[in-house]
């Protein structure tokens, strides 16, 4: 075999591809532009809409209390909520977001919390909204601190300490570093993301080379050429492999730059919040260790496009035939975010859910280097395998020349 044949092929078929506009926006501006849309981006989207929500003086409804002045008086004491007139279509309102939440105060609230009964008050809300989540915690907390109140009154009553209702305090302590925060946190959606990169990153150009080439004519003047079909087809590979392999790196790159930036706005965002609310880390190992394991799921990936997009006769039946490829890639790769999925041997054998998984694991920091190298082991023998097919398909004929 000629490596330098391969080479010849592969300059070839990347310059063209360079100037193809498709692939330049699949390999290059969308992977070093979704990581900063997503870690930045919808961060500070976010911050806004829950910054505008927490602005908005939320109307609630008080049902009943006519009798229970006390409660009233505390209730309307409150700035961060507007109260209007009570009405028997709360429930509607509140789903159709005219009012935000509603209190129900028993009759007699006032005298049985003098007289030492317990009682209930329900808070009606729309769970989801947010607006309507703030305006019941507005509730629940203002109801909780006048609780205490009347625990704190009866004590001292009855000449009675705080800690007979209270025994202990109990303290949180966060002693998993800032990468294992991370990791816990967004660790599944980033090898979620990379991966499916690694896929679209290879598509277009697959297509275009082989199923591409046919609609254009032009496969029949490549194949007269006097490079060898193996050449040729390794040549084409290696072009797809770069495209999903640059898409990879750009994705695992910008998004250890995504996650710098976003740090340091994040603190520069805080004022004397809670600390652990900021620990955003990536180190360079993991960033490194997670490119490493995509790379033969990159080999993989350009060689079933290449094969499949060459069995095609053209471009629109290419992409009907990838088309089915997406969820299989994808539901793998959603399955390593579920709850209870963790990484072990059997696991380990299975592409792309592999690779997911200790991607994941990397992001924290931990490093299982026997299932890593059982994964990478298995990653190369189906990524040869693929190949393999690929390189056989472009020897037949009836392959390269459907009708």
């Amino acid at each position: 075999m000629s490596l330098r044949n391969v080479g010849v092929v592969y300059r070839k078929e990347l310059m063209d591809s360079l100037r193809d506009r498709r692939t330049l926006i699949s390999m290059i501006i969308v992977p070093i532009l979704i990581m900063p849309l997503l870690t930045i981006g919808m961060g500070v989207l976010m911050s806004e809409i829950v910054g505008k929500a927490k602005q908005q003086i939320p109307k609630v409804m008080i049902l009943g209390g006519g009798d229970s002045p006390q409660i009233m008086a505390q209730l309307a004491a409150l700035k961060d909520i507007e109260i209007v007139p009570a009405r028997p279509d709360y429930a509607d309102e509140i789903s159709n977001k005219q009012i935000r939440a509603a209190i129900e105060i028993p009759p007699g609230f006032d005298a049985a919390i003098q007289a030492g009964r317990q009682v209930t008050l329900k808070i009606d809300d729309y769970q989801g909204d947010l607006n309507s989540g703030i305006a019941a915690d507005n509730l629940r907390k203002e109801l909780s601190d006048y609780r205490d109140t009347t625990v704190r009154r009866r004590l001292e009553s009855r000449n009675l300490p705080e800690s007979l209702i209270t025994p202990f305090d109990i303290t949180e302590q966060n002693v998993a570093s800032p990468e294992k925060v991370t990791g816990a946190e967004i660790g599944g959606i980033i090898p979620y993301i990379v991966i499916l990169l690694c896929l679209t990153g290879a598509m277009y150009p697959a297509i275009d080379l082989t199923a591409g080439e046919k609609e254009r004519g032009t496969m029949e003047t490549i194949l007269s050429s006097p490079v060898s079909r193996l050449h040729l087809v390794l040549g084409k590979f290696l072009m797809v492999f770069t495209a999903s392999l640059s898409t990879a790196a750009l994705a695992v790159a910008s998004m250890g730059v995504s996650f710098g930036i976003g740090k340091r706005m994040l603190m520069s965002m805080a004022s004397g919040g809670d600390s652990n609310a900021l620990q955003l880390s990536v180190n360079l190992k993991s960033v490194l260790a997670v490119f490493g394991m995509v790379v033969p799921l990159a080999v993989l990936f350009s060689a079933a496009l290449l094969a499949i997009s060459l069995y095609a006769k053209s471009y629109k039946e290419a992409q009907s035939y990838i088309s089915p490829l997406i969820p299989i890639v994808i539901i793998p790769a959603v399955i390593s975010l579920l709850p209870g999925v963790d990484l072990n041997a059997h696991l380990a054998l299975i592409p792309v859910l592999n690779t997911s998984l200790v991607s994941k694991e990397i992001i924290t920091g931990t490093y299982h280097w026997k299932l890593i190298a059982l994964i990478f082991a298995s990653s190369c023998v189906y990524a040869a395998a693929a190949l393999a097919i690929a390189v056989k398909l472009f020897q037949r004929e009836d392959v390269l020349f459907r009708t």
